[in-house]
């Protein structure tokens, strides 16, 4: 039994007439009596009594009847879902984020437009360091990742560029430079630093030793954090200094102060990762709204 024979039955049963069913359907009349023939020896039952102006259901027409309405509302639901599924508009959309990059205006952001636009994917979030959510990426663990932008990009990922945001220096308050509104870096050549660790998180790493090598030394490096917020913890506890992205700010730790950068400001940007190989339509769909919120690469 195929789904035409379903629709051509419910054609018939509503037209109590084999000829305006046929032409309904756009078939000839012969074919569809056939077909309905075809039908009928398949169940093993007559589904259609003869009458003199048409045909009337019988008693298993009727019974067949219902069911089959049933199975073409669940074929017309199905063919949406699908349809629904090939636009992005349903599913399951998994999105990484490092910790910092959750403080980002930008990406609550675009996260909430992205919601507002596909109110029918259902998102997951998960946090983890770059590396952790570039191997997350990699084994379709989530389908992107905002994460800091390196200059080496991994094989198979590509990075939409979506906001740069300048770095702060991060002090004990009881740190002899606290009450400076911006810090010469120079001047914290001998504080140690609290970093995270290259591996977890190599491009912060990167541009704080390439802020403190243009700056004239090469820093100290002290306790090492797990995560950003840890990082301000220890700072908070005197283990050193740090360097951090303007947004990790919102982090309010009793213990700590925030100063600018004197002279050029350090750049750090934030990017958007997706695998090349697949791009589906919820993916695309994501990638299309945060291009609109990205900031202008200087």
């Amino acid at each position: 039994m195929e789904l035409r024979h379903i629709r051509y039955f419910l054609a018939v049963a509503e037209e109590r007439n084999v000829t305006r069913a046929a032409e309904k359907l756009g078939i000839g009349q012969p074919p569809l009596s056939q077909q309905i023939h075809a039908l009928e020896d398949e169940l093993g039952v007559r589904l259609f009594r003869r009458t003199g102006h048409g045909v009337v259901l019988t008693e298993a027409g009727e019974a067949f009847a219902v069911d089959a309405k049933r199975i073409m509302a669940d074929a017309r639901i199905a063919i949406e879902n699908a349809q629904s599924a090939g636009r992005g508009e349903i599913g399951q959309f998994n999105i990484g984020f490092t910790e910092s990059a959750a403080f980002n205006p930008v990406v609550s952001k675009l996260i909430r437009a992205y919601r507002q636009a596909y109110p029918n994917v259902t998102l997951t979030l998960a946090e983890g360091n770059t590396a952790q959510l570039l191997s997350y990426l990699d084994d379709g663990r989530v389908d992107v990742a905002f994460v800091r932008l390196g200059s080496v990009s991994p094989a198979g990922v590509q990075f939409d560029h979506i906001a740069i945001e300048p770095m702060k220096v991060v002090l004990p308050i009881t740190h002899r430079l606290a009450k400076k509104r911006r810090i010469d870096l120079s001047q914290l050549a001998d504080d140690p630093f609290v970093m995270l660790p290259r591996e977890a998180s190599p491009t912060l790493h990167d541009v704080i030793v390439g802020a403190c090598r243009d700056a004239g030394f090469d820093p100290i490096e002290g306790q090492q954090a797990p995560q950003l917020s840890s990082v301000v913890n220890l700072v908070a506890a005197e283990f050193g200094v740090s360097i951090v992205p303007a947004s990790v700010c919102q982090i309010q730790v009793e213990g700590v102060v925030y100063n600018d950068v004197a002279g050029k400001a350090i750049p750090i940007r934030l990017a958007l990762a997706s695998r090349i190989d697949t791009m589906p339509a919820k993916t695309a769909n994501f990638l299309a709204i945060a291009r609109t919120f990205a900031s202008p690469i200087e």
